[in-house]
């Protein structure tokens, strides 16, 4: 997410959680078993070549999803969702949970007429901000479509399951009221949830709590990287043993006034007030900013030979991922595209992937004017052909989700695998002429999905892509 204004105030890099670079190879014995195919060496941001890349072999090391559940502008069902995403349809419309008349933007992706019933009880109904309401809704609905629903979570070991959604802004209703209450009332006012309900890690503790999953718990916060951020350090727990499972990935609910207000200061959303639908239009020339958009998107990440134990759905395969600061600017992207072509590669090499295998991105591409080009740039640098490669922007049609976008888009490329068919960026109207890729424009289109990776960049300079494919035993 890149803001139209700059800034002379530098970030530092983050300190994400690292595996290890040497991996043991174990073969795994099943009657559908295929030889793993040579991929030919890439070079590096460094320059220096790197062997040619291995995937993990090992059942315990290889991670594989075995569930998703979200919260959308489009519902709370995954097939739901990405029936929405294959029509084109556009879920953003104008703000009605507030007076957003005084705005310069008045639009974006709300959620109407969700329901926590049967997922969370009328006491926590009534208190919970929706940010946590959406984490713990989609969480179960994800290990519901793992087979995890209900009394069947007890067939697991809790202990070695965990919890790793985060979230951008989190409890922000409770933060902006308790804040108001403050200033209008006196301290006296101000709720005794206050805290508990606005700090970010509260999304993971309660569903844990919820649940009586005593794995890894806490919450990433990396602005609009989050929810990658959140698969990838996931996916590391299990591959050191700390975990046989893992609920990632992110949850978002910032579309009220103080959220809308604070990038709106940015200047970073779009005003096309008065066409909210053709508002998200990613490397159209006539692009003006980024639509707010809200929601959660949840993975269940189980090893593979965890999964296999319990007879699991697995619907993909993690192959891996990374994570990275441009280190160059709050808002901006770096020109050279450096840390999101480093990024990419160094996501290429953990998942034992060549660049020629890759054949789907899902683009981060929020609709800004310099950061859609940026990630253009960027991935020129990693891939040098651009004729296999297509690349779709699923903010087009439910808005920039801020830290859920990455989960939301994460499921929508895992749909992409298994339909073979991707869902369109709509709004092109008149491209860059700088994107020479195939962005599925304004129509879906069948493809077969190799090698799928969703990018996902936020504010800070923090960047991290995941790579995903069918699973193969």
């Amino acid at each position: 997410m890149q803001a139209l204004q700059s800034s002379s105030l530098r970030a530092s890099p983050p300190n994400p959680l690292r595996l290890p670079s040497n991996r043991q190879s174990h073969q795994i014995i099943t009657t559908n078993a295929r030889p793993l195919r040579r991929h030919r060496s890439f070079i590096s941001a460094s320059a220096s070549t790197v062997s040619a890349p291995k995937r993990e072999t090992d059942p315990k090391k290889r991670v594989v999803i075995t569930g998703m559940g979200l919260v959308s502008v489009f519902g709370n069902d995954v097939d739901a969702y990405y029936d929405k995403l294959l029509s084109g349809e556009s879920g953003i419309s104008l703000i009605d949970r507030f007076d957003a008349s005084k705005f310069p933007t008045r639009f974006g992706g709300q959620i109407r007429g969700f329901s926590s019933e049967g997922y969370i009880d009328g006491k926590n109904e009534r208190r919970l901000d929706d940010c946590l309401k959406y984490c713990i809704v989609a969480g179960k609905k994800a290990l519901e479509s793992a087979n995890l629903g209900g009394d069947k979570l007890n067939t697991i070991d809790k202990r070695k399951a965990g919890v790793l959604v985060g979230t951008g802004m989190g409890g922000l209703t409770v933060f902006s009221e308790g804040v108001q209450n403050l200033i209008e009332k006196g301290h006296r006012r101000i709720s005794p949830f206050f805290i508990p309900y606005a700090i970010t890690n509260m999304g993971s503790a309660l569903l844990a709590i919820d649940l009586g999953l005593m794995g890894p718990n806490y919450s990433i916060s990396t602005a609009c990287a989050t929810s990658n951020y959140c698969f990838y350090a996931a996916a590391n727990h299990i591959r050191r043993g700390e975990a046989d499972m893992m609920i990632a990935g992110g949850t978002e609910a910032a579309i009220i006034p103080i959220g809308l207000g604070g990038f709106v200061a940015c200047r970073a959303l779009s005003q096309r007030n008065d066409d909210p639908q053709t508002a998200s239009r990613p490397w159209d020339k006539a692009r003006d900013g980024f639509v707010m958009g809200e929601g959660a998107g949840v993975l269940v990440m189980e090893s593979l030979e965890h999964a296999m134990k319990r007879g699991a759905p697995i619907v993909a395969e993690y192959l891996g991922g990374a994570v990275n600061c441009d280190a160059h600017h709050m808002t901006d992207p770096r020109a050279d595209g450096l840390g999101v072509s480093s990024c990419i590669e160094r996501c290429l090499e953990d998942a034992g992937v060549s660049p020629e295998e890759v054949n789907y991105i899902n683009a981060h591409a929020t609709s800004t004017l310099a950061g859609d080009l940026a990630e253009i740039n960027a991935i020129k640098k990693v891939f040098k052909s651009t004729s296999g490669i297509k690349i779709n922007a699923t903010k087009s049609m439910i808005g920039h989700c801020l830290g859920a976008a990455g989960g939301l888009e994460a499921i929508a490329t895992v749909k992409a695998i298994n339909t073979g068919w991707l869902h369109p960026s709509i709004n092109q109207f008149n491209p860059e002429q700088a994107v020479d890729f195939d962005t599925v424009p304004n129509q879906k289109k069948q493809h077969e999905v190799d090698v799928a990776i969703s990018n996902s960049f936020g504010f800070g300079g923090h960047n991290s892509v995941v790579a995903f494919s069918a699973f193969k035993p």
